[in-house]
Formats: structure tokens, sequence, C-alpha cells
């Protein structure tokens, strides 16, 4: 996780994969963090929420192709 940055944070394990899913497409490589020990307690996911990282040199581009997925999504 060294030397990786946080792109955003979601609500739940699914958003966050969707999101994963969506970077990958686009030759991204990112992954997740979140706690909910060991799927016992997935309150914990909406407690402290589901963080998708990034190399610094994917940041920019990994922002503007989640906002693009993200208004896609909207309608």
């Amino acid at each position: 996780m060294e030397g990786y940055v946080v792109v955003e944070t979601f609500l739940n394990e699914i958003d966050a994969e969707l999101a994963q899913a969506t970077l990958s497409a686009a030759g991204i490589e990112s992954f997740l963090k979140y706690e909910d020990t060991g799927h016992m307690m997935p309150v914990l996911q909406q407690a402290e929420g589901v963080k998708l990282f990034v190399l610094p040199e994917n940041l920019e581009e990994a922002k503007a192709i989640l906002t693009t997925a993200s208004q896609d999504a909207e309608g």
C-alpha cells in the first residue's frame, strides 16, 4: 500500500468493486482497503468506508474516469 493514494471512499464494497472494475477496464491498477472482520460485521464498511487506492501518477486520470462513469450512470 505504500506509495498509493486514496482516489475515493465508498460506503460499501459493491460500489467500490464497481469503481475498481471501471478503473481496471481503463488499464489503471488499483486495490481496495476496508475492515469488516471477515465479512462478519459489514456495518464497519459503512462506518469506516471502503477506500479505493491508485498510484499517485494515476490519480487525476482515475478521478476523471470515475467522475465520467458516475455522470453516465446518473443519466
